[in-house]
């Protein structure tokens, strides 16, 4: 497959070295989380179709949806070469270099998926309005984005610190103040949290901490700061880039209070 570039969509999103330290450092191998996250889609969503994987980072979710897909696309500007490594061995995947915003394939899709990408990207609204023109009629267009609703934390106390304090950190730095920050997290998420206090924030978030591993909550924990530019999303956002013209069967679903999976269906 070739490809080329939108050039009608601004200008070309930078690289960033923060996304590849990340994925050389850190695994998501917890199956269930993808389809968490791309609810109420399910597998056969994906069975038999051509399918793309809009920031792949190392291919972790490629891997899941492969077995079954047709064929699978996985794209990233920051973390391709090693998301080729990984991916090797599935004889129905290729990976490609490349800005979400601007890529454009030879043939459309059946399925365009971007998990925890979008929010991340120079223009949220630019980079979906951009994937919807890689769909054929009928397929689907799916995202999981962080919320605004539901993160005054994140917004008022993580991003403001993460900007002035750990931009100019080293990675290395970063990934040591995450890990302590997730042990010391272990003792309150497994006591506190545990009660019925349904009002305590992060309290339907913190039932996933306690199903992963030390190294998938640390993941969580150094992505929220490692990550260079984060943008909350609200609801009434999230459910425009699904205009009524344009798309049938849009679900907006909030996910364990602070973010959305999002989908439509392209007419």
């Amino acid at each position: 497959m070739t490809s080329q570039v939108d050039e009608t969509v601004g200008k070309s999103q930078v690289k960033q070295a923060e996304w590849l330290y990340q994925w050389e450092r850190f695994r998501d191998t917890d199956e269930f989380l993808f389809w968490d996250w791309v609810q109420p889609r399910t597998l056969a969503d994906f069975e038999g179709k051509r399918v793309l994987d809009a920031g792949c980072g190392p291919g972790h979710h490629v891997r899941i949806v492969a077995p079954v897909a047709a064929e699978v696309v996985g794209l990233d500007l920051n973390a391709h070469k090693l998301a080729r490594t990984n991916l090797t061995h599935l004889p129905n995947v290729s990976v490609h270099e490349g800005d979400l915003a601007r890529w454009t394939p030879d043939e459309p899709f059946d399925v365009v998926y971007s998990i925890g990408t979008i929010d991340h990207t120079d223009d949220p609204d630019a980079s979906m309005a951009h994937l919807a023109t890689l769909l054929r009629p009928g397929g689907l267009l799916i995202a999981w984005v962080w919320s605004r609703e539901g993160n005054t934390f994140m917004a008022a106390v993580v991003e403001p610190l993460r900007r002035r304090l750990l931009r100019r950190r080293s990675r290395r730095t970063v990934e040591r103040l995450a890990r302590l920050l997730t042990a010391l997290l272990y003792p309150v998420v497994h006591t506190v949290y545990r009660l019925p206090l349904r009002f305590l924030p992060y309290h339907d978030y913190f039932a996933n901490f306690r199903r992963l591993c030390f190294d998938r909550n640390a993941l969580n924990v150094f992505d929220k700061l490692n990550a260079p530019y984060t943008e909350l999303i609200t609801y009434e956002r999230a459910r425009g880039w699904f205009p009524e013209a344009d798309f049938e069967d849009v679900r907006i679903v909030p996910y364990k209070g602070i973010s959305w999976c999002v989908s439509g269906r392209k007419r």
